[in-house]
């Protein structure tokens, strides 16, 4: 884990940003890895940073990861890369993968049986991005570390 300086990583002036990044094999073993490897992260932010992280926060971050993983291990040959990066009162998650074709959430339909994970991620998420890269496309998806006072759970209506 890292502390990144102010600047082009896209925090405001002040914050402080610490982010990790990890390299995934092309194995299934890689998405139960970086389910582990993001918990072990918010728990280490929260312990040596004093940042607030709700079980909430823990929860909805691992199931992000599984899913972006997941898909980067469906569609992408060859291996991932996982960035889990705190900013302010978020923790980004980007996962990297060799395939340039953008995601695509499809239309909410109950009958259909899997294919839910990007509804999933957009509908817990307060940002989403999909873009692509030089080589490969980069799936971005931005969560509140804390809940809200109020009691409302972040993130957007399913698309």
């Amino acid at each position: 884990m890292e502390t990144v300086p102010v600047g082009g990583d896209g925090a405001t002036s002040g914050e402080r940003v610490i982010r990790t990044t990890v390299a995934l094999d092309g194995d299934g073993a890689g998405i139960a890895q970086a389910r582990h490897l993001a918990v072990g992260f918010l728990a280490r932010v929260q312990a040596e940073y004093g940042l607030p992280v709700s079980q909430r926060a823990m929860d909805v971050t691992q199931l992000v990861v599984s899913e972006l993983v997941t898909n980067a291990r469906k569609y992408a040959p060859g291996p991932a890369l996982m960035d889990l990066r705190i900013a302010g009162d978020t923790v980004e998650v980007s996962v990297w993968d060799s395939d340039p074709v953008l995601p695509v959430a499809r239309a909410a339909d109950a009958g259909r049986v899997g294919q839910h994970g990007l509804e999933i991620v957009m509908a817990v998420a307060q940002g989403f991005e999909a873009r692509r890269e030089p080589v490969g496309k980069r799936i971005t998806a931005r969560l509140a570390l804390a809940d809200d006072p109020g009691g409302a759970l972040t993130g957007h209506p399913p698309l």
